[in-house]
């Protein structure tokens, strides 16, 4: 198995991608190709005790800087590593390609370069996010801001077949994310895609409020991506509000620093199931290949457990099992 990683993308590149690809090699085995400025990523695996035959160098001269547009991005940087990391797989010279650059960049190439997958309309991003007794997925987390009915039943159906394609064939219990349970409540875009919903042969257990989507009710919970992206920044800044505000309380308290130990535990427990780094990155589905999107303030950590995911989705051939599941939803309708 052979993973591209793009070295220059994210706010801590190169040194947390790096760093990141040789966890992953000295924890998984994998191979990886680390690409960006040749020097740069020299500097930082010098000194750095791993099996050199694991990791290898394509030089890339060009950087998707995050304030410019996706079409500007592919139209002149064509040397960039996010567009060489994506070539790779294109290429089969990789079987996948992560990155904490440029997100919409990422997901415009890998659209450009790898495709399609048929009968897919728009691509979507799932994530995983925590719940009461583990965790859920999420799609589309921002990769489609603007959606008809008829996509959220696709993404249902790509994140339907991800889910059974990682936890070994188990059906999960997919909701549709609105305002209310009734099928009545919700905008045209909801009411619309649960009926479509209710159609299908998938495990669909109807709709769900935002209040509930951490209590575990739901596997998978489908939505757009401009709602998706929203959850999902709000449910990132609440985690570390309530951390600083539970330091901020103990500190404040003459008896803090004793609860602060007795609770120590309990919270470094909270932190890390509430820390994005420990979910990796977001994959893209849909595309013929395997693409992973990472937290732009991705530590080494996030990159490597984002290097674990790419390994899991390609060596399940995750985007096969979704056209294939998507095929047999076009002969149903």
């Amino acid at each position: 198995m052979k993973i591209a990683v793009d070295a220059m993308g994210g706010d801590f590149a190169p040194e947390m991608p790096v760093a990141g690809a040789i966890e992953a090699v000295s924890e998984y085995g994998v191979d990886i190709i680390l690409v960006g400025n040749r020097d740069q990523i020299l500097e930082h695996l010098k000194n750095r005790r791993y099996p050199e035959n694991k990791i290898s160098i394509i030089h890339a001269s060009e950087v998707v800087l995050m304030d410019e547009t996706p079409s500007i991005a592919i139209r002149k940087k064509k040397d960039s590593s996010i567009r060489k990391v994506i070539d790779l797989v294109r290429n089969k010279e990789a079987d996948a390609c992560v990155s904490a650059g440029h997100s919409g960049v990422m997901m415009a190439t890998s659209l450009l370069l790898l495709g399609k997958l048929p009968n897919v309309d728009r691509p979507a991003i799932i994530t995983a996010m925590p719940s009461l007794t583990g965790f859920f997925y999420m799609i589309d987390v921002g990769a489609n801001v603007d959606c008809k009915p008829k996509n959220l039943v696709q993404f249902a159906y790509m994140g339907d077949a991800y889910f059974k394609a990682i936890f070994s064939g188990q059906v999960p219990k997919i909701a549709l994310l609105s305002i209310g349970e009734e099928d009545t409540k919700g905008n045209e875009l909801t009411k619309e895609a649960f009926k479509l919903l209710k159609k299908t042969d998938l495990n669909f257990i109807g709709n769900i409020e935002g209040k509930d989507i951490f209590s575990s009710a739901a596997d998978l919970i489908v939505c757009d991506g401009f709602i998706g992206n929203i959850v999902l920044k709000v449910s990132e800044g609440l985690a570390e509000t309530i951390m600083k505000l539970l330091r901020r309380e103990l500190a404040s308290k003459q008896v803090g620093k004793l609860g602060y130990l007795m609770i120590k535990s309990a919270l470094k427990d909270f932190k890390r199931k509430t820390d994005y780094s420990e979910y990796g990155g977001a994959p893209l589905l849909g595309i013929n290949g395997t693409s992973i999107v990472c937290h732009g303030r991705s530590t080494s950590i996030a990159i490597k457990n984002a290097i674990k995911v790419a390994i899991d989705i390609a060596q399940q051939r995750v985007h096969e099992k979704i056209a294939e599941s998507l095929s047999k939803y076009e002969k149903l309708r």
